[in-house]
């Protein structure tokens, strides 16, 4: 009898980040795949990544609705409450062997408390990492929840056998979201990019552009808007083309989103293209492209990484975070971002790393998934 696993996918990132470890699971002859699909993957002002999801091949088990409006430090933790609710519902009725949750979200603890309180052994991809703010605090948390640990980076293994992790439960699998790189062609056109809507300036992709991605910090939500208005003024008086992805869906995200529509409206002959959400192959070429990335997205530290794209992260979202030479650091400072951009610019692109994986995660976690002895009992170790 296969072993039913169940991958939780929450968020547009989740998804680019794990699409290759369904697709092992999928494809692996002793395993099922249990696909659970909810949050913000389902809703249309961020992109409604289902569409993305299912065009790649997958058919969810289940659906489930549990964001609450208002994206303020209430209703995230509310959302979580609801979480909980909707997956303990779902759980006792797919009744997986195993559970498997990504990161450091709201929606990831919802995941591990749920599958923890049902007695299912639960997976976690990605702990052990430094970032920073609320973040942290919730992949350490689901650290001690998890029975298996399949951190990206060597660090990351070995901060997790600090926490008392049974060494024999992780295995440095690499991050998933190298998979995709390794299975794409990167190459870019206004071609390729013709079946994808934007909003403001027609990016023409053989010339240069930046992209920009900024998302909302839990730690200072309130703050959301002014913070993005200093990166947008960085990019503001620079003669290249510009691409300024939405926020994600953490407290604050109405902030910044505001933020960026206010800037858009006045300034709507500028050379900026705003766009909600990409597939994780078409993101993905837009970011090995460009010849800078901005914001504080994590992609400009794993992926870019690997990719070779120069990135500079404004605020402290990523601080601590382990990143290759790719990556400089700014304040929320529009002459510091502007300097920062234009150094980036001027050194072109770096040599590949492969701090986080070269690309076969996938495959590492489902052979393990496969073969492993299942068991909800744990012990702190040092």
């Amino acid at each position: 009898m296969k072993r039913k696993v169940c991958v939780v996918v929450a968020s547009r990132a989740n998804y680019g980040r794990v699409k290759y470890v369904l697709k092992a699971i999928q494809a692996h002859p002793d395993l099922e795949l249990q696909l659970v699909v909810g949050a913000s993957v389902l809703l249309d002002r961020f992109g409604n990544a289902l569409r993305v999801i299912e065009k790649d091949g997958f058919t969810p088990t289940r659906k489930i609705y549990y964001v609450i409006e208002g994206e303020n430090l209430e209703t995230q933790a509310k959302s979580t409450g609801l979480g909980i609710i909707e997956l303990s519902t779902v759980f006792e009725d797919i009744r997986p062997d195993v559970v498997v949750t990504v990161a450091d979200r709201y929606e990831t603890m919802a995941t591990a408390i749920a599958a923890t309180y049902l007695n299912i052994p639960l997976a976690h991809i990605q702990g052990g990492e430094i970032t920073g703010n609320i973040d942290e605090l919730v992949r350490h948390a689901i650290t001690k929840l998890s029975h298996y640990h399949f951190p990206s980076t060597e660090q990351s293994r070995e901060r997790l056998i600090k926490m008392g992790e049974e060494p024999g439960r992780i295995v440095n699998s690499g991050c998933p979201s190298i998979d995709t790189l390794c299975h794409q062609d990167l190459t870019i056109s206004n071609e390729k990019m013709d079946a994808y809507s934007s909003v403001g300036y027609q990016i023409d992709f053989t010339k240069p552009y930046i992209l920009m991605m900024q998302h909302p910090v839990t730690t200072t939500p309130e703050e959301g808007r002014v913070q993005v208005e200093k990166t947008l003024a960085a990019l503001k008086d620079r003669e290249e083309q510009k691409i300024v992805m939405w926020p994600n869906i953490d407290a604050g995200s109405d902030l910044v989103s505001r933020g960026i529509r206010i800037f858009r409206e006045n300034n709507s002959g500028s050379n900026f293209a705003y766009c909600k959400n990409f597939p994780p192959e078409i993101y993905n070429c837009i970011l090995k492209n460009a010849i800078c990335a901005v914001g504080n997205s994590s992609s400009f530290i794993r992926e870019a990484s690997f990719l070779g794209t120069p990135s500079v992260i404004v605020g402290d979202r990523q601080e601590g975070r382990e990143h290759g030479s790719n990556v400089v650091f700014s304040d929320y400072d529009t002459e510091e971002i502007a300097r920062c951009l234009k150094a980036q610019i001027a050194h072109g692109r770096y040599e590949q790393e492969t701090i986080f994986g070269k690309g076969n995660a996938g495959e590492i976690i489902a052979d393990y998934l496969a073969k492993v002895e299942l068991s909800i009992h744990k012990r702190m170790t040092y």
